[in-house]
């Protein structure tokens, strides 16, 4: 059957920059074996497959799957299915208003803002539908700085150490001293076993020595056994990023917006916004937004 599919460019404004990602509409009869490889097939990061939704109220059904495996949520993918569905079925709302699409993941339904200013790439925004929290132990220093080809004394800035957390996919956040030591990094896999968590052995090595300054914290994120050698720009990490936020940074109380530049050592320079909010002390919510534009289409035999 011959199905339309959608190339995208996220969490940047220019084509040829930030995550590239494939959607395929009208999905309804794949199964998750046909789905996976079909996301094969494209060999990107991601490629999301939109459904009918389960619960009429809501826009569409979004399953995401890496080239080896489905997941739960991705931050790419979200913002990514709703600038394309904002621009191919409410292309004159989202330019004079912005716009509410829900998505159905397996997290749960996640409410996007779409928006599209004049002469400006389309945006989406979401609220994180969990909250970050601690996903174990961290390995040491030393077994990190083998795994991501670094010296230990590479790794921690400022009171910043290795940490775990979840938004909903885990990573093993490592903080380093420097933007050499960033663009250094490149996974060992002789050593890359003790990165974590189990369920998804992924690294999101991070400095607040950023190429822009306008920007707040520069990231890389590798994750190979998962077949993501390098990331441009990784939605669910950044979600999980405000964890590290208010654990190491402890900002007050009020709205917060950290801008964090990804994928500048791979020539796909991309820029994900993350929001806070603090209470007390405390994260009370949190938001990633980034722009989107569309750079392919075309159709698949499947």
């Amino acid at each position: 059957m011959r199905r339309r599919y959608f190339i995208l460019d996220v969490f940047t404004g220019a084509p040829l920059a930030g995550n590239p990602l494939a959607i395929v509409r009208d999905c309804d009869d794949l199964d998750a074996a046909r789905m996976q490889a079909i996301a094969a097939e494209f060999n990107l990061s991601e490629t999301v497959f939109l459904q009918s939704p389960r619960d009429p109220v809501n826009t569409a059904r979004a399953r995401i799957f890496t080239t080896r495996r489905e997941l739960p949520f991705a931050g790419h993918p979200t913002i990514g299915a709703a600038v394309l569905i904002g621009l191919m079925d409410a292309g004159k709302m989202i330019a004079a208003q912005p716009v509410d699409i829900v998505l159905e993941e397996q997290i749960g339904d996640l409410r996007c803002t779409v928006r599209r200013q004049k002469d400006k790439p389309a945006r989406a925004m979401f609220m994180l539908p969990l909250l970050p929290e601690p996903a174990g132990e961290a390995p040491d220093c030393e077994a990190l700085a083998h795994a991501l080809s670094l010296a230990p004394g590479d790794i921690g800035f400022e009171g910043h150490e290795p940490s775990v957390w979840t938004a909903g996919v885990g990573f093993t956040f490592v903080p380093v001293a420097s933007r050499d030591a960033l663009a250094r990094a490149k996974p060992d896999m002789a050593h890359w076993s003790v990165i974590g968590p189990a369920d998804h052995p992924a690294a999101y090595v991070y400095s607040k020595e950023t190429l822009s300054e306008a920007h707040h914290v520069t990231a890389r994120m590798f994750a190979p056994s998962l077949g993501i050698t390098e990331d441009p720009a990784t939605g669910s990490a950044a979600a999980a990023f405000a964890g590290v936020c208010m654990a190491f940074e402890a900002p007050p109380d009020g709205e917060h917006n950290i801008v964090i530049e990804q994928g500048y050592d791979m020539g796909r320079p991309s820029q994900i916004v993350l929001g806070l909010h603090v209470e007390q002390g405390a994260l009370t919510g949190a938001s990633i937004g980034g722009a989107a534009v569309l750079v392919a289409e075309g159709h698949i035999e499947i």
